[in-house]
C-alpha cells in the first residue's frame, strides 16, 4: 500500500508540474493572439488578460491527453534512471502492479475533468465569447430554446433587441409568429414589433405582416402604430453564428447537457453533436487511462537498455495518433456516419486494449 501511495504521489506531482508548465505556455500564446486580434481597439491590458484567463481552462482541457502522456513518460523515465523500477521488480512486484497507482490517479483525474473541469470550461468559454463580442461590436447576442419557443438577443452600443418566436425552421434563419422588443442603452423599451414571419438576411431581419409600435413616454402606442407588409430590422446576428450556437455543445455544462438535448429534440433541431459530445465526455476518463497504458508500455524499461529517446518519441506519436482517431470518430458520429455510442466509446476502448496488449508483450512477451 505504501509503495502504491508513493507512485501515486510521484505521478500526481509530475502531472501537476507539466500542467502548470503548459498552462503558462498556453496563456502566453493566447495573450499574443488576443493582442493581435484587438490591435485596433484600445482595450487595455487588464481586459485582454481577462479574456486570456477565461480561455485557459478550455485550452488545458483540450490537451489533457497530451499532458497525461507526458506525465507518464516523465514518471517512468525518472524511475528507470534512478533504478527504482529495478528495485521494485526485485521486490517481487510486476510492472503491471506498478502501474496500478498511476492508472488509478489517471482515472480520478478523468472523473474530475468530466464532473468539474467541464462545467468550468463551459462557463468560462461562454463568458469569453460574450466579452469578445461586446468588445468588438459594443453589444451582445444570445440564443436560448425553451418550451415557450425560441429566444434571441442581439445588440450593439446603440440598442438591444430581444426576439421571441413561437415557431422557426431547422436552422432558426426564419422565425414565425415573432415579436421584436427594442431597448435603449439604459434599458428603456422604445419599440415593439409583431410579425407573421421574419427571415434573417445579411445585416437585417426581413419581416412579413409586421405591426410596429413606438414606445414613448406620455404617448399612446396604439394611436401611432403602423402596419407594414414588409419591414426591415437591422441585425448583428448571422446564420453562421446561430448555427454555431445551436451546434456547439462545448458551451453547455455536462450536467445541463441532457436537458439541452431534450429541449433541442422537442424544438425539432438535430441533437447528434450534443449526444456525441456527451458520450465522448463520459468516455474521457477511459481515454486518459489508455494514454497512461500506452505511454508506460514504451517507457517501463531500464535505462541501460538504451533507445529511451526513440521509445519516448514513439509513445508520443502513438498518443497523437489515438487522439486523432478519437476526434475523427467523433466527427463521423456527428455526421451520422457512425452510431453515437460506437463513435464515442470505440476509440477509448480500443486504446485501452492496445495499451494492455503492448504492456503484456513488454512484460511477459
Amino acid at each position: 500500500m505504501t509503495l502504491h501511495l508513493y507512485f501515486a504521489r510521484r505521478f500526481l506531482i509530475t502531472f501537476l508540474s507539466i500542467t502548470v508548465l503548459f498552462l503558462a505556455l498556453l496563456a502566453l500564446l493566447d495573450l499574443i493572439d488576443q493582442q493581435r486580434r484587438f490591435d485596433g481597439l484600445d482595450l487595455g491590458f487588464g481586459r485582454i488578460m481577462q479574456l486570456v484567463l477565461l480561455n485557459v481552462p478550455a485550452a488545458v482541457s483540450e490537451i489533457l491527453p497530451l499532458i497525461m502522456i507526458l506525465a507518464t513518460i516523465a514518471l517512468f523515465v525518472t524511475l528507470a534512471r534512478t533504478s527504482e523500477l529495478v528495485v521494485t521488480r526485485a521486490a517481487g512486484r510486476s510492472g503491471l502492479n506498478v502501474l496500478l497507482a498511476p492508472v488509478t490517479v489517471a482515472g480520478l483525474i478523468g472523473i474530475f475533468a468530466v464532473s468539474t473541469l467541464n462545467p468550468i470550461v463551459a462557463a468560462t468559454s461562454a463568458q469569453a465569447d460574450r466579452l469578445t463580442e461586446l468588445y468588438r461590436t459594443g453589444g451582445t447576442s444570445a440564443l436560448s430554446i425553451s418550451t415557450e419557443g425560441l429566444w434571441l438577443r442581439q445588440g450593439s452600443a446603440a440598442s438591444q433587441t430581444v426576439i421571441h418566436a413561437k415557431g422557426y425552421n431547422a436552422d432558426a434563419s426564419e422565425l414565425f409568429d415573432v415579436t421584436f422588443l427594442g431597448f435603449e442603452p439604459e434599458g428603456t423599451p422604445n419599440q415593439r414589433i409583431e410579425a407573421d414571419a421574419a427571415r434573417l438576411v445579411d445585416g437585417a431581419w426581413q419581416l412579413r405582416g409586421a405591426k410596429v409600435w413606438t414606445l414613448a413616454a406620455g404617448q399612446n402606442p396604439e394611436t401611432t402604430a403602423e402596419r407594414h407588409d414588409a419591414f426591415s430590422v437591422p441585425s448583428t446576428l448571422t446564420q453562421e453564428r446561430i448555427r454555431d450556437t445551436l451546434g456547439t455543445p462545448r458551451g453547455v455544462s455536462i450536467w445541463d447537457l441532457p436537458d439541452t438535448i431534450r429541449e433541442l429534440a422537442q424544438a425539432g433541431f438535430s441533437t447528434k453533436r450534443h449526444q456525441v459530445w456527451l458520450q465522448t465526455e463520459l468516455a474521457r476518463p477511459l481515454f486518459l487511462l489508455a494514454m497512461v497504458l500506452v505511454a508506460a508500455a514504451f517507457t517501463m524499461r531500464h535505462a541501460r537498455f538504451g533507445g529511451t529517446g526513440v521509445a519516448v518519441l514513439v509513445a508520443v506519436l502513438l498518443g497523437f495518433a489515438l487522439y486523432f482517431v478519437r476526434n475523427f470518430a467523433q466527427v463521423l458520429g456527428e455526421n451520422g456516419q457512425l452510431p453515437i455510442l460506437l463513435a464515442a466509446w470505440a476509440p477509448p476502448v480500443a486504446s485501452v486494449m492496445l495499451g494492455v496488449g503492448l504492456l503484456l508483450q513488454t512484460e511477459d512477451g
